[in-house]
């Protein structure tokens, strides 16, 4: 049976489940929520060996063949322009159509919300280099930081490294195919996660006031990642039908809605990318672990069409022109700065905006904490679309494209 297909049974299996459950149970909602954070252990339990080996494998092989640096500001570039293109669709959707407006609570006890701040930098260069490799599997910078220093120490005598590269290769070889063992029962997973969604889904709109927001996000991410990416994918034309792409990206977008972690669908995405897409496994480690990091876009548009329905609620005036391009340039800027929240990004992004905005709205963002889950789901199944197309069209622009038949994709 093919992945995705594994995904899509367990995903509507758990949201039937999650609807057929009692509402009004607090201890069976409980049981659920412990049993979905289990799910999200499991799915990044391999995820830190497995960028360590992969991440430092892929560095040196590129280094070796002259494409790690060309391959490094191909990937910062997509980044750069995806979040343009994703932010500015976003925003001019909400505009264009914009959502009823959603009532305004007196909750003013704001949530500790922070970014990027000394205390992470401190992590990227701890006094001892393997303490960078003990981490919760949340921050994964400073793992992406020592395969960055180990990759590149090995290109300097390979005379002296030869046996270290081997050693380094099998291994992550061996991790990549303990992450595929995990992507195999994802679909057991995906019940719990998608009992626990459904619980939430059914309990933020039992009131009615989100329904508009939720219609608009589905409705412009399924628009973006079903119809404008794959459109860019055929114009670039990067060696792969859009629509085999779509296909091959379904197994990562599934698991990513219904766990909202970029984190958790990371060893499932460098599978499929690799398996169905046909980015070799070199190329795809360094652009995927960059995305997952630093490129956020969708949970950036997310908190962006988010605060515009904030905005709306709050006053009869809207937003004058000079507002919308800082609020494109701010969620542009925050798209590559969250970095510490794989889970819950565009929450955190949409309370980000509000903080700074100031003017009496700094608590504007608690009004959408019950919609906080569907928001992070639509942020990160964005986050995954595009890493998987930009990966594409890296690799094709430098000669790391493999096609693939679709028959065999996994």
């Amino acid at each position: 049976m093919k992945v995705w297909l594994k995904l899509l049974i367990g995903s509507v299996l758990g949201v039937v489940l999650g609807f057929l459950l009692p509402a009004d149970t607090l201890k069976v909602t409980e049981n659920v929520e412990w049993l979905a954070k289990l799910a999200i252990h499991i799915g990044r339990y391999a995820v830190v060996p497995l960028l360590i080996f992969s991440l430092t494998s892929a560095i040196y092989e590129l280094r070796q063949d002259n494409h790690f640096w060309s391959l490094l500001f191909r990937s910062i570039l997509a980044m750069a322009v995806s979040a343009v293109i994703v932010i500015s669709a976003g925003i001019i959707a909400a505009l264009i159509f914009p959502p009823a407006r959603i009532p305004i609570s007196n909750e003013k006890q704001l949530d500790p919300v922070s970014l990027v701040g000394w205390d992470n930098i401190l992590e990227l260069f701890p006094s001892n280099m393997f303490n960078a490799l003990v981490t919760d599997g949340a921050f994964l910078l400073p793992v992406c930081v020592f395969a960055f220093f180990a990759g590149i120490g090995l290109s300097y005598d390979r005379n002296y490294s030869r046996q270290v590269i081997t050693l380094i290769d099998s291994l992550s070889r061996f991790f990549y195919h303990i992450a595929a063992f995990f992507s195999e029962i994802l679909g057991v997973l995906l019940i719990f996660l998608g009992a626990y969604w459904a619980i939430r889904y059914r309990e933020a709109l039992r009131s009615g006031v989100f329904l508009n927001l939720v219609v608009l996000l589905t409705a412009i991410s399924g628009v973006l990642g079903f119809i404008i990416l794959p459109l860019f994918l055929w114009l670039i034309r990067p060696k792969i039908n859009p629509l085999a792409a779509v296909y091959g990206s379904l197994g990562p977008a599934l698991a990513a809605f219904f766990s909202g972690d970029i984190n958790f669908t990371l060893p499932v995405l460098l599978r499929h990318v690799k398996e169905n897409l046909g980015v070799r496994r070199r190329a795809n480690a360094v652009t995927l672990s960059l995305f997952a990091v630093f490129g956020r876009a969708g949970s950036a548009m997310v908190a962006a069409i988010a605060f515009i329905v904030i905005i709306k609620s709050y006053s009869s005036l809207g937003l004058t022109v000079a507002d919308v391009i800082a609020l494109g340039l701010r969620a542009w800027a925050i798209s590559f700065l969250l970095i510490r929240h794989p889970g819950n990004g565009a929450y955190v992004a949409l309370a980000v905006l509000c903080l700074n905005y100031g003017k009496g709205f700094e608590a504007g963002y608690l009004n959408l904490k019950p919609l906080a889950f569907y928001m992070a789901a639509v942020g990160a199944f964005l986050d995954v679309m595009i890493s998987a197309f930009a990966s594409c069209v890296i690799a094709g622009t430098s000669g790391l494209l493999e096609k693939k038949n679709r028959t065999a994709f996994i």
